[in-house]
């Protein structure tokens, strides 16, 4: 039996994945399902650190493949920022308010063509420590300074979306789960599953 294991207990996250890799594994586990504890230090100065980081040391504690993500935004006018700090902008105890209050502030300065930005996901698939497979996805839009849109999460309500005309907000759940990032990682990481390149 095939088993994955996902180095998260995000249940939005697991769902996503199991809808996308159920048919390359026969089962596919969170942490909380594996019984396993990890906390893991992410400390790399990118998302594909820190997602090898933990895909890697989570992988020498399960009997079978693991499968770590990092991901946040990359805002152009912050240097690239928040970037690996998207989920603790603010600092000790951030929360999304907290975090989207610092981006507007920061990036009030700049006018809206400079306010170019994406989101950025690593994955990264990994076995008995050993990196296995790695996939990348980015979406690109703009950051706006007033918040629009009820659903999404994180800094969504202020990623402005060209195509569709929309905040990450505004957009429908099951639509922007096949624009995301994340799914644009895990559509490139499913190709080469279907290549066997993981076997």
């Amino acid at each position: 039996m095939k088993k994955l294991l996902i180095a998260s207990n995000n249940q939005g996250k697991i769902r996503e994945f199991k809808r996308m890799l159920g048919g390359f594994y026969d089962e596919v586990l969170s942490l909380r399902d594996a019984g396993i504890k990890a906390d893991v230090v992410e400390d790399g100065t990118t998302f594909y650190e820190n997602a090898r980081k933990k895909a890697l040391e989570i992988s020498l504690m399960a009997d079978c493949d693991v499968m770590s993500d990092d991901s946040g935004l990359c805002v152009d006018c912050l240097n690239g920022g928040p970037g690996v700090y998207s989920a603790r902008f603010s600092g000790e105890g951030a929360t999304d308010e907290k975090n989207n209050a610092l981006l507007v502030e920061k990036v009030s300065a700049f006018p809206e063509n400079e306010r170019t930005a994406k989101y950025v996901c690593d994955l990264v698939l990994a076995r008995a420590g050993k990196e296995i497979l790695h996939a990348e996805g980015s979406c690109e839009g703009i950051i706006i300074t007033e918040a629009k849109g009820e659903n999404g999460f994180g800094y969504d309500p202020y990623f402005f979306y060209p195509p569709l005309d929309k905040t990450f907000a505004e957009i429908d759940m099951d639509l922007k789960n096949t624009l995301s990032h994340r799914a644009i990682a895990l559509e490139k990481l499913c190709a080469m599953l279907e290549e066997g390149l993981h076997e």
